[in-house]
């Protein structure tokens, strides 16, 4: 009789493995995977915060050299100083000045609203490659500043034209319309304010 509890208990253990393997199958069958897509873009205020942290972003620098002169006019002789100076005018904007919600994203879109391109650096004239191009006479220190101030308005009335600042406005669209696609964006507008 012990041979047919064996039996038995391999028939009973193989119908439990064959349910098993049935039920196994009608859950696999009925379960389904899926890929989800999301199609939106959050810009993270990591991101933005990122972005603002680079400050002053440069669009257009424009090397200037001026030949700035003066006369002094003496009883025998005259007094000639004549100078070159040298400077690179850096135009564009400081990040640290765009207004809260500057950067809007919905969607695959992005709009960015950012302020008019202007002066970086005030102190733009490498007093370091400045020259005396002729000099006659004594000059003091108030006189080399004046003509250091007569060739930072020039430098400053050559530099900043509706020309370069349209063209510094270009380039910072450009500039931010490339960041804004590399983050996935596929319309980009950018406003200035």
């Amino acid at each position: 009789m012990n041979w047919k509890y064996k039996i038995a208990g391999i028939v009973v253990a193989f119908i439990a493995a064959w349910l098993l393997v049935w039920w196994m199958k009608g859950c696999i069958s009925k379960a389904e995977i899926g890929v989800e897509v999301d199609q939106s873009i959050d810009v993270t205020p990591e991101q933005i915060t990122s972005i603002k942290a680079i400050g002053e972003w440069e669009f257009l620098s424009i090397a200037s050299e001026e030949l700035v002169d003066t006369i002094r006019k003496g009883f025998l002789s005259d007094d000639h100083l004549v100078r070159i100076y040298y400077g690179t005018v850096r135009l564009g904007i400081n990040m640290h000045q765009v207004e809260p919600g500057w950067i809007v994203a919905t969607g695959d879109s992005i709009t960015v609203t950012l302020p008019q391109p202007g002066l970086l650096d005030k102190d733009f004239i490498d007093e370091a490659r400045t020259k005396s191009f002729y000099q006659s006479g004594k000059w003091s220190h108030q006189d080399r500043d004046k003509l250091y101030q007569k060739a930072y308005r020039q430098m400053l009335g050559h530099s900043l034209t509706k020309e370069n600042l349209r063209i510094a406005r270009e380039n910072g669209e450009t500039q931010f319309r490339r960041m804004m696609k590399t983050m996935g964006f596929d319309h980009v507008s950018i406003i200035w304010r």
